[in-house]
């Protein structure tokens, strides 16, 4: 199976514009926010936009829970599909979807940029941020047995390809998720310091957290972080193990409580103790 990443802010129109990157490029599925969508039809998944809030949403967009990711892969080897388009806010998200649905990196990525305007994700924003429209690339009937939120309005867009004289028309759905009325959730810098000293304390082999700082990303919508720590380790452990299970638990514990992605992590071990 080829993989290609389809990248770009949230808010920006990627779902939108989902099914004109699919259909110039022949990929007859596509992975977007829970669900896979199998020649405009929903095969299997649930809309991280019927969830109740945005923690619950991202989870399910990167297919946290095992029953989900199981689900999935099982979906996937049914269809056997030669391409499939995974949509994501940055690599980051969309390597991290392979990897929980053991499909292959991405061969190619395509950014929003390649195939929108300026003046069309700006609208798309202005849209999600004061209306809260998100879109599910399927058509109305298609969706309404599976999503259980408020079904705004369906809209349909004319793809031509290279100017040429036919052109292919799309429908799309608009809804607006219930955690969307709640507004932006913001966590403290104090929060996020305390979920990962709380990671470091629980795994073995670490005797002090030397350094720790955490920096949001400024791209708005991005929910990303990067982190960068400074460890002293006890005499004996395996380094290349203990950094990699920290590694994990770090990136587990923030995704799964906060709803934010660990873009970038930074473990330096500082110093080794040998405990009397």
């Amino acid at each position: 199976m080829q993989t290609i990443g389809f990248v770009g802010p949230s808010g920006t129109g990627k779902s939108h514009h989902a099914l004109v990157v699919a259909y110039d490029r022949k990929i007859e599925a596509i992975i977007d926010d829970g669900l896979l969508i199998y020649r405009n039809r929903i095969v299997a998944g649930h809309s991280a936009k019927d969830d109740s809030n945005r923690m619950k949403a991202v989870r399910t967009a990167i297919f946290s829970e095992k029953a989900d990711a199981q689900v999935m892969r099982r979906a996937l080897a049914r269809i056997e599909t030669e391409k499939l388009l995974v949509l994501g806010t940055s690599k980051h998200m969309i390597e991290r979807i392979c990897d929980a649905l053991n499909l292959p990196f991405p061969e190619e990525y395509i950014r929003i940029e390649e195939v929108s305007t300026p003046e069309d994700m700006a609208i798309a924003k202005e849209q999600r941020m004061k209306e809260g429209r998100h879109i599910i690339p399927v058509p109305t009937m298609e969706l309404k047995t599976h999503f259980h939120g408020y079904l705004l309005d369906s809209v349909r867009s004319l793809f031509r390809r290279n100017g040429a004289k036919e052109e292919t028309e799309f429908e799309h759905s608009v809804v607006r998720p219930v955690f969307s009325y709640y507004g932006k959730l913001i966590f403290s810098d104090k929060v996020l310091l305390t979920l990962v000293r709380h990671t470091v304390k629980e795994e073995t082999g670490i005797v002090k957290l030397n350094k720790l700082r955490i920096r949001k990303h400024k791209e708005e919508e991005t929910n990303g972080l990067s982190v960068d720590m400074a460890l002293t380790v006890r005499y004996g452990e395996n380094l290349k193990s203990l950094t990699s299970r920290l590694q994990k638990a770090v990136e587990k514990e923030i995704s799964y409580t906060t709803g934010m992605s660990v873009e970038v992590l930074k473990i330096t071990v500082r110093d080794v103790a040998v405990e009397s």
